[in-house]
């Protein structure tokens, strides 16, 4: 009889020890011009996603211009409200969950840390246009039943010279939106958000600087994680939040992980096997951590047989090696 007990205790600990903690398997899905059909979900299902980002986008002309042009018919269909609703409808449809994650686009690129009012006069103006912005996308969220809402991406001058104002934007999404709330901070943002404690999810637009050379293996990438995983483990026990990766990728190409949030035109050479030690790393380095909550892949464009592909140095992973890598760990964990 003890001999069964201690079998039994044994097999316990080993089912415990060896229990997998599910994440948020998440893709980046891409705005196109015409509705989502259930053939580019079908294929979400295939990689084991369980989540999705949706993004629909705000448009400003210049880094101190305050007002944001969204919801017009000059937009793309799956930027839309509209779009944006039809969208999330049939990922829901296919039990998949969604991250609303409204953004700013700037006018030739600019990055949108650097977007900074020159007046009070046009900070007031920005106030009351991004608030209109994201409480209509708010209430998008909570008529369609969504997961998680995004409140930003990586608006590092706005939110470090107008804090009173996230404050108060944070208890008006809320007074709408009942679900969990995040913000997508730079990689290199993250440790001065002053809002954390007010989300419950620690946001991460995660392109951190990894290694300078060309074709860095797994473990040379793991191991140039190491201080960054430190500083995300410690903000995390700091406000008892999980982190989450809301964008997190790797461009095929030579020095991938040396700059990894370059999304300009560079053209260095195609380099598939960089990108899949890259993705294998960030893997093995968080996906097993208990203060993890998951990431969304940048990016996963709905026409599937027409994207990445082998002679593709961006981001998407798909019909790379690297969607299969994705593949593997989405079904394990």
């Amino acid at each position: 009889m003890k001999k069964i007990i201690v079998i039994f205790l044994c097999l316990l600990q080993w089912q415990c020890g060896s229990k997998v903690v599910k994440k948020m398997n998440g893709v980046s899905f891409v705005a196109t011009r015409e509705k989502a059909v259930q053939e580019n979900v079908e294929l979400l299902k295939e990689l084991h996603a369980t989540h999705a980002a949706i993004m629909p986008f705000g448009f400003i002309r210049e880094l101190n211009s305050p007002d944001i042009i969204y919801n017009t018919e000059r937009q793309w269909y799956g930027e839309t409200k509209e779009g944006v609703l039809q969208y999330i409808r049939l990922l829901h449809k296919n039990r998949i969950k969604v991250m609303l994650k409204p953004q700013i686009w700037i006018w030739r690129g600019e990055f949108t840390g650097n977007m900074k009012m020159t007046s009070e006069e046009d900070w007031q103006r920005l106030e009351k246009s991004y608030e209109d912005f994201i409480l209509t996308y708010a209430s998008v969220a909570e008529e369609s039943g969504v997961e998680i809402f995004c409140v930003g991406t990586e608006l590092e001058q706005f939110v470090q010279n107008r804090p009173g104002f996230w404050d108060q934007l944070i208890i008006k999404i809320r007074d709408i939106y009942k679900g969990k709330l995040t913000y997508a901070a730079n990689w290199d943002e993250y440790g001065r958000v002053p809002f954390w404690s007010s989300l419950d999810y620690i946001g991460v637009d995660a392109y951190f600087p990894l290694s300078e050379k060309k074709t860095p293996s797994t473990e040379e990438l793991r191991r140039g994680w190491q201080p960054w995983k430190e500083k995300l483990r410690a903000l995390s026990l700091e406000h008892r939040k999980k982190v989450l990766f809301t964008e997190f990728g790797y461009r095929s190409m030579d020095y991938t992980a040396h700059k990894p949030w370059l999304v300009d035109r560079t053209e260095e050479g195609v380099n598939l096997q960089a990108q899949v030690n890259a993705k294998n790393a960030i893997f093995e380095e968080f996906w097993r951590e208990d203060w993890f909550a998951g990431g969304f892949v940048w990016k996963w464009f709905p026409g599937h047989e027409n994207a990445g592909g082998s002679s593709d140095n961006r981001f998407t992973p798909q019909n790379k090696p690297a969607e299969a890598v994705i593949r593997s760990y989405y079904k394990a964990y």
